[in-house]
Formats: structure tokens, C-alpha cells, sequence
């Protein structure tokens, strides 16, 4: 990670959220809509923060690994979680972790899902990375900030233009001969922000499979 969004940004950042651990907000709408066509398996949730995804899948019988640089995002996720559902917080491996480092011990996993990272250097570096977690026959999701607001005020906090991506050059680095690319476009989401109002944001997709 980069100085800007290292580990010691992301802890001052989740610990001046400590008092809102229980605010459940749920799952990304794009993991959803992904994972709901699924038969539950292993999934890595790459970029855990408050662990929304992965209590998602867990409470759908997925046994999940959810990796974040934040220690304190984790432990407000773990918190959550036994919160909510203990028996789906029992399916929850929570490891803290940089993406960019990173080695799981698992073979691979069956669903790799990331939603807004924020790696050093190119974005298509972390797919490369993520990817090569995805076993045969497995789905890989990533969704970020769309390149379009690369150089817009449009989002909630401060970004480096490295924290976007391009969804047809995230796809570039899949070989066709080893995925199936089953989206790679933008879409439009309303975000909540923190004096109440809503604005319009551009995501990018890339959704796909891995040939068994």
C-alpha cells in the first residue's frame, strides 16, 4: 500500500468509526447479484473493512476468508458478525494482511471478491494477484472506482488516481485462454453522504470466470 493509504491511514480511519461497529450496512449490491447464482463455497473477500461481504456469504454457507490491512476494521467486523449470526461468524477466517503481500495458505477459493482497493502502483497488478487465488471453474468480482472520476471531487474521501480502474484493462490481464470475461463494463450507483445528501458515482466491473 501506498504511505497515503498504508495500514496506519486505514486504522486511524476504522477507529474513528468504533462507535458505530454495530451499524450493519449490508452487502455491495454487485456481490449479491454475483454470488446469489453461486452454489456457496470458499470465498475471499479481499478488502474486508467491515466485513459486510463476508457475513453476507457466510449466512448463505460460504466459508470465508476476509483479508484487510486494518486491524481495526477487522476487529469491528468480527464483532458484528458474532453480533448478527455466531454460527455464520464460526465460517469467517479473519486475517489481517496487505493485499499486495499477501499469501494465502488455502489452495484457492471458489469466489474471489474485492470492492474499492486501494493498491500501490497499477490496479491491474492486485487482479493479477487475485486472480491466481481463483481455483478452476471459480468467479472472480472486482469492482472499483471507474478511471472516469479519476480527477473528480465526486467521491466521499480523498483518492490517488491508482485507487481507480479501467474494467476493459483490468479484463486485459485475464487470458482468454484460461477465463471467461462475463462483464467488464461501468455502472452508476447513489451514494449516502455524511451530511445526508446522495450523489451519483461510477463504478467499474469486471466479473468472470475461470475455465475448469
Amino acid at each position: 500500500m501506498s504511505d497515503t493509504f498504508g495500514r496506519d491511514y486505514w486504522e486511524r480511519r476504522y477507529e474513528g468509526h468504533e462507535h458505530g461497529h454495530g451499524a450493519h450496512r449490508g452487502p455491495n449490491p454487485t456481490l449479491v447479484e454475483t454470488a446469489g447464482e453461486l452454489d456457496p463455497g470458499t470465498a475471499l473477500e479481499a478488502g474486508a473493512g467491515r466485513g459486510e461481504d463476508g457475513v453476507w456469504l457466510a449466512r448463505r454457507g460460504w466459508r470465508v476468508t476476509a483479508v484487510d490491512i486494518s486491524e481495526a476494521a477487522l476487529d469491528q467486523a468480527a464483532r458484528t458478525a458474532r453480533e448478527l449470526d455466531p454460527e455464520a461468524a464460526a465460517r469467517i477466517t479473519w486475517v489481517r494482511a496487505d493485499l499486495t503481500e499477501w499469501a494465502p495458505t488455502e489452495p484457492g477459493f471458489t469466489l474471489v471478491s474485492s470492492h474499492y482497493a486501494h493498491p500501490t502502483g497499477r490496479f491491474e497488478r492486485l487482479v493479477e494477484r487475485l486472480a491466481a487465488k481463483v481455483v478452476p471453474g471459480g468467479t472472480l468480482l472486482i469492482v472499483g472506482h471507474d478511471t472516469s472520476e479519476a480527477h473528480t471531487h465526486a467521491a466521499p474521501h480523498d483518492r490517488p488516481a491508482h485507487a481507480h480502474m479501467s474494467a476493459p484493462r483490468v479484463a486485459a490481464v485475464l487470458d482468454p485462454a484460461e477465463w471467461d470475461v462475463l462483464e467488464a463494463d461501468s455502472r452508476e450507483r447513489v451514494v449516502t453522504l455524511p451530511d445526508g445528501g446522495h450523489k451519483n458515482m461510477r463504478d467499474a466491473v469486471v466479473r468472470a470466470r475461470r475455465h475448469r
